[in-house]
């Protein structure tokens, strides 16, 4: 896979892009990431990629010529079509699902924005996809990005070393994911359950199944309505209610 990052702030990205996961598939060369400042392809003699908006009103308004140039260029040398990924807060709620869509993909181009806002063409003639991380504002787009960018990239083959724990992960399954525990097996009077030592597997696998869904029961109900609930699961749901 290749990202390319489009942003004004291209040195935000070198902590995060050169630590941990994303340095390991950098490394393995399961990725190449590229981060452009777009304000070189802008053809203003300052440099400018901000304009006062039509109409009035508050801020300034990302240009389309720089990103336009920008993704142009860097499309034309690949094979495949790239898709760009226009970070915004009035775009697609991001979810584990889209991870996994652009995961399968083999050029990203990510636009951050910055000022007020973008020229409106940018959305409708240059952006194939407008990504929120959430019902908030951020100073630009470039922690979005890197959000999108760290969720993706985990997904990308051998680069976890377990691709099981991908698969595993809360919202990849539709559930959030069940507890965990590690030794000691008791600290401080607080105890390991039982069951999950017990060396049965298809018990440790039943327990997991309901906490699992007990979990998201609990504190993310709203998941549910995507889910497809067996009758033993609609069992397990309906006892609960019983003893709240």
């Amino acid at each position: 896979m290749h990202i390319d990052i489009l942003t004004l702030f291209p040195e935000m990205f070198e902590g995060v892009l050169n630590s941990s996961i994303l340095k390991k598939a950098k490394d393995m060369e399961a990725v190449q990431y590229n981060t452009i400042n777009f304000r070189s392809y802008s053809d203003n003699k300052h440099q400018k990629v901000d304009d006062y908006p039509y109409g009035g009103g508050a801020g300034m308004v990302l240009t389309p010529q720089p990103l336009f140039d920008a993704v142009e260029d860097l499309s034309s040398n690949r094979s495949s079509k790239p898709r760009v990924i226009l970070m915004s807060p009035q775009g697609e709620p991001y979810t584990q699902k889209k991870a996994e869509e652009f995961s399968r993909e083999e050029h990203l181009i990510l636009i951050c924005g910055h000022y007020e806002g973008y020229d409106e063409r940018i959305r409708t003639h240059l952006a194939t996809d407008e990504i929120s991380v959430g019902d908030y504002i951020l100073t630009g787009g470039e922690l979005g990005a890197m959000v999108v960018t760290d969720s993706v990239v985990r997904l990308l083959p051998g680069v976890l070393g377990n691709d099981h724990s991908a698969i595993q992960d809360s919202f990849s399954t539709g559930l959030l994911e069940h507890p965990h525990y590690t030794r000691p097996r008791e600290f401080r009077g607080m105890n390991v359950p039982d069951v999950i030592l017990s060396g049965d597997h298809q018990k440790i696998e039943d327990w997991r199944q309901k906490e699992s869904l007990k979990r998201t029961w609990e504190r993310r109900p709203d998941l549910l309505e995507n889910v497809v609930l067996t009758d033993k699961q609609k069992q397990w749901i309906k006892q609960w209610k019983m003893d709240k």
